[in-house]
C-alpha cells in the first residue's frame, strides 16, 4: 500500500500572486536555445577527457571518459560522433592544450563536422573563448554540462530555481575577461567622476541582482517545504532515504518498493526532484521513503551549494539506504564520492545506514555467490536487484528492525488537573492500562526513549 506524501509541484505550494514569479519566468525562457539547440536539430558532439601525466588524484580515464559519454547521452539533441583521451604533459593557462594537440584536434573535429566540444574536467573562461576560436565550435566543460542536464530535467518551483541559481553562479565565473565586448566602459555620472562602470562591471550586478531575486523566491518555497516537513513530523512515520551514486538503480528500487512511477532510465540524473511515498513493509510497520538526486564524482561547487535543500530530506532522514551498482567497475569509488559529499553536509553519522548491493542480476554468476556471503557476513549490508526483486526481503525485514524503537514499560501516576499530558499519551497509543490511585489516575505504558523525552518537556 503507498500513497502519496507530496513531492511535486503541489507539494512546494503556491507563490505569491502579487510578486513576479521567477520559476515561471525560467521555465518559459528555457524555450530558448541555451548552450545547446533544443530544436529538432541533433547537435554532433565530440567529447575529451584530458589526462595529465602524473597528475595527482586524477580518476582513472576509461572509467572517467565513459561516465563523460554517458552525461553527453543524458542531454537531448546531442549525439556524441567521437569520444577521446587526451593525454597530455601539463595543463596549459590559455589553452588547456598545446597547440600541436589543438591543431590535431581541429583536423578531426572538422572532419566530423561536429559543433560541440564537451571537455570532461574544468576549463577556465579564457582557456574556453581561445578554443572555441580556435576550432570554431561551441565547447562546454564537465560543470557547464551538468548544469545543462539539471536545467532540462528540473520540473518542481524549488529544483527550476535552485538550477538557475547554481547557473547564474556559474556563468558569473565565466565574465573574466571572456569576450571582448566586457572591455567596454560605460560613461559615469558628474564631469570628474573618472571612468563609469565597466561592461563586466554591469554584467556581474546584472547577475548579483538575479541571484538576490531568486534567494527571495527560493526562501519562500523552503518555507513551504519546512511547513511539510514540519506536518510529516506529526505523523509516527520514520524517514527512509534514498541516496547513491546517478544511475545506481534508485529510482527502480524506489518504484519497485512503493508502486510509484517516478521516471526510469539507463541514464545519468534521471531523477533530480525529491519524491516520497508512504510505505506499508511486510513486517506491517508504515515508513515515508524518499528518492534523492544522484552523486556524482568532481559535482560542481555551484550545486552542492544550490541542491542543498533538496537534500534536507535526507538530513531529517531516520535511516539511509545507500545504494550501489555493484556491477560497476568503479561502484567502490563511486561508493567514495558519496559518502565524502554525506560527510560534508553532516549526515553520514547523524542517521543508521544500510548499504544495498544493487543490480546483482549483472554481476556474473561466478562472482555473484561471493557477493552473497560477503553481504551475509557484514552488518547492515545486502546484495539485491531492483528489477528482479531478488534479496529485497531481507532488506525490507532489516529496513523495519532498525526502525523498530527499542520500548520500555513504565507506571505513572497523573493528577487530576494534568488533562493535557493524559490526553497526549493516549494520542501517541503507549497506554497499556490505567486504574485510579489515591493520589490520581496510574497509567501503564509502554512507550518509546523519544516518546519519554517528548513527555518530559509537557
Amino acid at each position: 500500500m503507498t500513497s502519496d506524501t507530496g513531492a511535486g509541484d503541489d507539494d512546494i505550494g503556491a507563490p505569491d500572486e502579487h510578486e513576479d514569479d521567477a520559476a515561471e519566468e525560467i521555465l518559459r525562457a528555457r524555450r530558448e536555445p541555451s548552450f545547446i539547440d533544443r530544436s529538432e536539430h541533433i547537435t554532433p558532439a565530440w567529447v575529451l577527457h584530458p589526462e595529465v601525466k602524473n597528475a595527482k588524484g586524477q580518476r582513472l580515464s576509461e572509467p572517467a571518459l565513459a561516465e563523460a559519454v554517458a552525461l553527453a547521452a543524458a542531454l537531448p539533441g546531442l549525439e556524441v560522433v567521437g569520444q577521446e583521451i587526451v593525454r597530455i604533459p601539463k595543463i596549459h593557462p590559455g589553452q588547456l592544450f598545446g597547440s600541436g594537440k589543438i591543431d590535431e584536434l581541429k583536423k578531426r573535429l572538422k572532419e566530423a563536422e561536429v559543433e560541440l566540444v564537451l571537455v570532461d574536467g574544468h576549463v577556465g573562461p579564457v582557456q574556453q573563448r581561445n578554443l572555441e576560436k580556435a576550432w570554431g565550435v561551441k565547447l562546454l566543460d564537465r560543470t557547464g554540462l551538468i548544469l545543462e542536464i539539471f536545467s532540462d530535467r528540473a520540473r518542481t518551483r524549488e529544483g527550476v530555481l535552485q538550477v538557475e541559481m547554481a547557473a547564474l553562479s556559474y556563468q558569473r565565473t565565466r565574465l573574466v575577461r571572456a569576450w571582448t565586448h566586457l572591455e567596454r566602459q560605460r560613461g559615469g555620472l558628474g564631469f570628474v567622476g573618472g571612468p563609469g562602470e565597466t561592461q563586466i562591471e554591469s554584467d556581474r550586478r546584472a547577475i548579483d541582482d538575479q541571484l538576490v531575486r531568486l534567494r527571495r523566491q527560493l526562501e519562500k518555497v523552503s518555507k513551504t517545504r519546512a511547513l511539510h516537513r514540519k506536518a510529516r513530523a506529526k505523523v509516527p512515520f520514520p524517514i527512509v532515504a534514498l541516496v547513491g551514486y546517478t544511475n545506481a538503480g534508485k529510482s527502480t528500487l524506489f518504484n519497485r518498493l512503493t508502486g510509484a512511477d517516478v521516471m526510469v532510465k539507463d541514464m545519468l540524473f534521471a531523477t533530480l526532484d525529491p519524491t516520497m511515498r508512504r510505505v506499508t513493509l511486510p513486517s506491517g510497520d508504515e515508513i515515508i521513503m524518499s528518492d534523492t538526486v544522484g552523486f556524482i564524482s568532481d559535482l560542481p561547487t555551484e550545486l552542492v551549494a544550490a541542491f542543498r535543500a533538496t537534500l534536507e530530506e535526507v538530513l531529517d532522514a531516520d535511516l539511509i539506504l545507500h545504494v550501489r551498482d555493484i556491477s560497476h567497475p568503479q561502484s567502490a569509488e563511486q561508493a567514495q564520492d558519496v559518502m565524502a559529499i554525506l560527510n560534508s553536509l553532516g549526515v553520514a553519522d547523524e542517521a543508521p545506514m544500510i548499504e544495498v548491493w544493487n543490480k546483482v542480476d549483472l554481476v556474473p554468476e561466478e562472482d555473484r555467490a561471493a557477493l552473497a556471503v560477503q553481504a551475509e557476513r557484514t552488518e547492515n549490508l545486502f546484495a539485491c536487484s531492483a528489477l528482479t526483486g531478488e534479496g529485497l526481503d531481507k532488506l525490507l525485514d532489516a529496513v523495519a528492525e532498525t526502525l523498530r524503537p527499542v520500548r520500555e514499560t513504565a507506571d505513572l501516576t497523573l493528577s487530576y488537573a494534568q488533562g493535557r499530558e493524559r490526553a497526549w499519551l493516549f494520542s501517541e497509543g503507549v497506554v497499556e492500562g490505567e486504574e485510579q490511585g489515591d493520589d490520581g489516575t496510574i497509567l501503564h505504558v509502554n512507550w518509546t526513549a523519544a516518546q519519554k523525552a517528548r513527555f518530559a518537556k509537557l
